[in-house]
């Protein structure tokens, strides 16, 4: 006759990982703050480019983005004096105060954020 040899079985116990199915109401906040103060930055960076490279206001493109993102560079205007190129044709211009509006507008983000994630009560990464 043959012996049957009984092993124990031992069990992993299973760890239930709880999943994030969407988003909280603060991180929808957080995400259109980025969005939108995106949206300005990429605004602000057109408008420099299409200074620099001396864009002609006579297309329709080009005065949109200058009356959308004038909005925004309007307080940071004579801050700096412009520095203009002449050029065959066009005149370029450098607004040091587009470069500013980016900085600031950057930061406004970041600590708009930051403010969020403070006042929502969850503890913070370091």
């Amino acid at each position: 006759m043959k012996e049957i040899i009984v092993t124990p079985v031992t069990t992993t116990p299973i760890v239930e990982t709880p999943v994030k199915v969407g988003a909280t109401d603060n991180e929808t906040i957080e995400y259109f703050v980025y969005y939108f103060f995106g949206f300005v930055e990429v605004l602000l960076a057109i408008r420099l480019i299409l200074k620099i490279a001396g864009a002609s206001v006579t297309s329709g493109f080009v005065r949109l983005i200058y009356a959308i993102a004038g909005f925004f560079t309007m307080p940071f205007d004579g801050i700096f004096r412009r520095s203009y190129a002449e050029g065959s044709g066009s005149s370029s211009i450098f607004e040091p105060a587009v470069i500013v509006a980016i900085g600031f507008y950057l930061l406004l983000a970041w600590g708009i954020v930051k403010l969020i994630r403070i006042s929502s009560g969850e503890k913070q990464a370091e």
